[in-house]
C-alpha cells in the first residue's frame, strides 16, 4: 500500500516555508519606524508610540480583489493584484485621516505556483511601499480540491493611525462645500463580475492590459494634502460607485451633486458603455467612470489642494461637484 503523506494529499509545507524564506529580506524592506519582529512568528508587534502621532486612535479595514483576479488567471498575469490588494484596504481607512502602519495578506490556492505566488507578493510589497506602510505578515495556504487550477484567491487587512483631532467624519461638511474628484487609474478593482458579462474571454484577455492597470494608492497624495488643506470628508470610489460610497460622508440634511460633464471619462469606461445597453445610472452605481477618491473641503482651498496633486504627484483632479441642502443622498447630474 502506498504510504499516505500531507504531501502526497496536495499539501507541500516544505515549499511553502521555502518560498517565504526566500521572499524574507524583500518583505522587510517595508519596515517603518514601529515595525519590530521580523516576518516568520506566530503574530506580529507594532509599536504605535514610535509613529510620531499624537493621541493616536486605531483605524482597521479588510478587504479583497474580488473577481479581478479571474481576469488575471485568465491572462496568466499576475504582477499587479498585490498592488490592488493593498490599495482596496489602505485606501478605505485613509477616508478616516489615517496614515496606514502595517498590513496583513491572505494567499489561498489549490496548489502554489511559485512563480504566480512570487508575483503576487512582489506586487504586495510594491503596494505597501507606496502606502508607506510595514507588511507585518500573512498566511499562505495550500487547499487541494477547493480552488481549481490555476485558480487562487486574495484577502488583505491593514490597520492605520489618526491623531483624535485630525479624524475625518463628516460632521463639518457644510452647504456650499465642494467635491474635489481625484483622478482613477481606470477600473480599480470593482464592477469585474458586470465586466466580464460584458467582454467574452478572448476580449479580456486581448484588453487584460487596461483591465488589470493597478488601483492607485492615494495615501501619500491625500495625507500631502491634509498637511495644507483641511479634508472635512473623503470617500473611496469602490464597489457601489458614486451612489453608495459618497453618502458614507455626508452628514444628515445634506446631499452631493455631482456634474458628470466636469471631467474626463477614461476609454475603458466608454468601452464597457459601448458594449452593453447598461443605463447610466448602472454605471455611477458599478464603476467609478474615472473618478477613484472624493474629498469634500471648502471652495477657497479648491485650487490649492488641486495643485499640490498636479505638481507633486502628477495626479488630476477636477472639481466634480458641490454639497447642498437635502436628503443624504447623490444627484448625478
Amino acid at each position: 500500500m502506498k504510504k499516505i503523506t500531507y504531501k502526497t494529499a496536495g499539501v507541500d509545507i516544505d515549499k511553502a516555508d521555502r518560498l517565504i524564506s526566500g521572499i524574507k529580506k524583500t518583505i522587510n524592506t517595508t519596515r517603518i519606524k514601529g515595525s519590530m519582529d521580523p516576518v516568520g512568528g506566530f503574530g506580529a508587534f507594532f509599536d504605535p508610540s514610535k509613529s510620531g502621532i499624537k493621541d493616536p486612535l486605531i483605524v482597521a479595514s479588510t478587504d479583497g480583489v474580488g473577481t479581478k483576479l479571474k481576469i488575471a488567471q485568465l491572462a496568466d498575469k499576475h504582477d499587479t493584484v498585490g498592488i490592488d490588494l493593498v490599495a482596496m484596504c489602505v485606501n478605505d481607512i485613509l477616508c478616516c485621516g489615517a496614515k496606514p502602519v502595517f498590513f496583513l495578506d491572505y494567499f489561498a490556492a489549490g496548489k502554489i505556483v511559485e512563480k504566480t505566488w512570487n508575483d503576487i507578493l512582489k506586487g504586495i510589497i510594491k503596494g505597501c511601499r507606496q502606502a508607506e506602510c510595514a507588511l507585518l505578515g500573512g498566511e499562505t495556504a495550500e487547499m487541494p480540491g477547493m480552488y481549481g487550477k490555476g485558480e487562487y484567491d486574495l484577502a488583505g487587512f491593514s490597520v492605520g493611525l489618526v491623531g483624535r483631532k485630525n479624524i475625518i467624519d463628516g460632521k463639518k461638511i457644510k452647504k456650499g462645500d465642494v467635491l474635489l474628484g481625484i483622478a482613477s487609474s481606470g477600473l480599480h478593482s470593482n464592477g469585474y463580475s458586470l465586466l466580464r458579462k460584458v467582454f467574452t474571454k478572448r476580449e479580456m484577455k486581448r484588453h487584460s492590459r487596461m483591465f488589470l492597470k493597478p488601483t492607485i494608492i492615494y495615501v501619500k497624495q491625500v495625507l500631502e494634502v491634509s498637511k495644507k488643506v483641511k479634508i472635512k470628508g473623503a470617500a473611496n470610489i469602490t464597489g457601489g460607485g458614486f451612489y453608495d460610497n459618497i453618502p458614507r460622508m455626508l452628514p444628515g440634511g445634506l446631499k452631493a451633486v455631482v456634474r458628470k460633464d466636469s471631467w474626463s471619462i477614461p476609454k475603458v469606461f466608454k468601452m464597457i458603455t459601448g458594449k452593453g445597453s447598461l443605463k447610466e445610472e448602472e454605471l455611477y452605481r458599478t464603476f467609478n467612470m474615472g473618478i477613484g477618491m472624493v474629498l469634500v473641503i471648502s471652495s477657497k482651498d479648491a485650487e490649492k489642494a488641486k495643485e499640490i496633486l498636479l505638481k507633486k504627484f502628477k495626479l488630476k483632479s477636477w472639481i466634480i461637484g458641490e454639497v447642498v441642502k437635502g436628503k443624504r443622498g447623490v444627484e448625478i447630474v
